[in-house]
């Protein structure tokens, strides 16, 4: 994929030494390049402050010295009268503490804000109209018959496998219901994936409901708070992919050179408030408040990141292939990245019956954007200081929109689906749905 790797994150350094270059990756992303002066000015006000109470903290620090051996020497009334400048200054001293952690606490939510910086080589563009197709599976399209042309919506309710009005009562608009053979599709595809990724990556069941800090680490707070499920009275929340807690789960932590690429792959449930657009991308399932994901992650050297961005692209590909759903894979444009992305690949099926193109996976390098945010580092071989981890993710995939695109491809003239044979040993041998 030819992806350059450069060390290219929000660091306030990186921000203070070269602010033009700043600019210009925000520009890039669709950002007010504005933010750069604001987030400058905060931080000299902060670096100010600080240097203010710390002068102070020497002189209350000089004068206890002064009043030790005033002491000594007893000298009583100099004493006093240095230790009552002393109390004088501790008052000033606190003060000046609390506008410092202020004006620090200024600066990191305006960083906790920002977005990543975009690669180098992420291709210019304003929005998903601007994305490269990279290249498609079969590289001919395929035509598809009449049969095929029903959308999942109908055909689930026609073979009582997707019960949508039973699940609108138990939960309201834009919750799934599977039944039968359409609830083991999703069960045997999830199991499916986590076989096919066991010998690289480590399986993990993570919490559904984590801590704040775990989705600030992300990125996914505060920008995205309205778009999560929160539970106020425990402030929990609940994960809009696994990608949450795998990133946390080495939040604070010393890793060693020695034991990177370190690979992990779990299998949730996913909690999102999506909004959709009015009409048929909210039909069906292919827009839903919570839905099944298999979830890869990594955490690397920088050097080692192409390779894992590569490996994640690879195997959802392989996936799809093994389902033999037609896809593309798409270069996502600057103005389309996710928050926390510098890089992004997009794999999308094609749906005949929604006459949809489906994204089941979202591939992306986050450099050490969420290290940061997460403090996490690891200790180089060769010996030197800590260096923050870079973090890749992707879906491998997200059912969702796997079950639709199976559902209607593999619709037959009698009505009935036909499910590929890859799933046999996971549906019992069974991979015809019959009609009712």
């Amino acid at each position: 994929m030819g992806t350059t790797f450069e060390r290219n994150m929000i660091d306030i350094r990186l921000v203070r030494d070269d602010p033009d270059a700043v600019r210009k990756a925000f520009s890039r992303r669709q950002v007010d390049p504005t933010e750069v002066d604001r987030l400058l000015e905060a931080d000299r006000r902060a670096r100010a402050a600080v240097g203010h109470r710390d002068e102070i903290r020497a002189r209350v620090k000089d004068l206890s010295r002064q009043v030790g051996e005033a002491r000594r020497s007893g000298n009583t009334t100099e004493a006093a009268a240095l230790a009552e400048q002393s109390r004088a200054l501790g008052d000033e001293e606190r003060q000046a503490d609390s506008e410092a952690t202020s004006a620090q606490g200024e600066v990191r939510e305006l960083l906790l804000w920002l977005p990543n910086l975009p690669a180098p080589d992420a291709p210019d563009g304003e929005g998903p109209q601007d994305n490269v197709v990279v290249r498609r599976w079969p590289a001919k399209a395929r035509s598809y018959s009449e049969c095929q042309r029903v959308p999942h919506w109908d055909v689930g309710a026609q073979l009582g496998i997707l019960d949508l009005e039973r699940a609108a009562k138990l939960s309201g608009s834009m919750f799934p219901l599977y039944r039968g053979l359409g609830a083991r599709l999703i069960r045997a595809l999830g199991a499916f994936a986590l076989d096919h990724h066991a010998q690289s990556y480590e399986e993990i069941r993570p919490p559904t409901l984590v801590r704040t800090e775990t989705m600030l680490s992300t990125g996914h707070l505060p920008k995205f708070a309205d778009e999560a499920y929160h539970v106020e009275r425990d402030d929990l929340w609940a994960i809009p992919t696994a990608e949450v807690p795998l990133t946390s789960m080495h939040r604070g932590d010393l890793l060693e050179e020695v034991d990177l690429p370190l690979r992990l792959c779990a299998s949730t449930a996913c909690f999102r408030r999506e909004a959709g657009a009015a009409g048929r991308d909210t039909r069906g399932v292919l827009r839903t408040h919570e839905f099944d994901k298999v979830e890869l992650f990594a955490y690397a050297t920088a050097e080692q990141s192409p390779v894992e961005l590569e490996e994640m692209v690879a195997r959802a590909e392989s996936l799809l292939q093994s389902l033999d759903l037609e896809y593309r894979v798409v270069d996502l444009c600057t103005g389309d990245l996710g928050n926390a992305a510098a890089r992004t690949f997009d794999l999308e099926v094609f749906a005949p019956g929604s006459d949809m193109w489906l994204e089941v996976s979202s591939v992306s390098w986050c450099g050490d954007y969420q290290a940061r945010r997460a403090n996490i580092r690891y200790r180089p071989t060769g010996g030197g200081q800590a260096v923050f981890v870079h973090t890749l993710n992707g879906s491998a995939l997200a059912w969702s929109r796997i079950w639709p695109a199976l559902i209607e491809a593999g619709r037959q003239p009698d009505g009935s689906v036909r499910l590929p044979e890859a799933l046999a040993g996971y549906l019992g041998g069974n991979t015809v749905i019959e009609p009712r």
